[in-house]
């Protein structure tokens, strides 16, 4: 029989907590271990889908999205194309929010004035944001863009 690696074993060796670990498993990300005289024993293999867990985490997937990867997987399927194809395009607006922010805020570093309430710009994009804009309509308001001169 295969090397079974205890709970404990397979949290050190992926650095996963063990609560984790019976966390993932109760969800469903991994199948339920045999069990050895009331311990879970897991094959070696576990730690690859352990690491697999981990990775998707690191790159912003969610628990659910994790799991329905991992039941994506299938010898002539591709499934997990189209999850890897909409977290990008999460991501990309994720990362074109995280832009704007850095804009406005390195923009509040920038003021001039003493006290940012006394800015008509920082009020300025405060009342379009209570009026619906997004963050960077409201901004854009504040802050015009102009177009060089040619």
């Amino acid at each position: 029989m295969d090397e079974q690696l205890t709970i404990g074993e397979l949290a050190t060796r992926t650095g996963v907590a063990t609560s984790a670990l019976r966390y993932w498993e109760e969800l469903g990300l991994f199948p339920a271990p045999a069990r050895i005289s009331g311990q879970r024993r897991y094959p070696p293999s576990a730690v690859e889908l352990v690491g697999v867990v981990v990775l998707l985490r690191e790159v912003g997937f969610t628990l659910r999205e994790i799991k329905a990867f991992i039941a994506s997987r299938s010898p002539a399927g591709d499934g997990w194309r189209e999850l890897y194809q909409r977290k990008l395009t999460e991501l990309d607006q994720r990362i074109a929010q995280a832009q704007v922010a850095r804009t406005v805020i390195a923009h509040g570093l920038a003021c001039p004035h003493q006290d940012i309430f006394e800015c008509a710009n920082f009020t300025g994009g405060v009342a379009a944001l209570l009026a619906g804009s997004s963050l960077e309509e409201a901004h854009e308001r504040a802050h015009p863009r102009t177009s060089p001169s040619k």
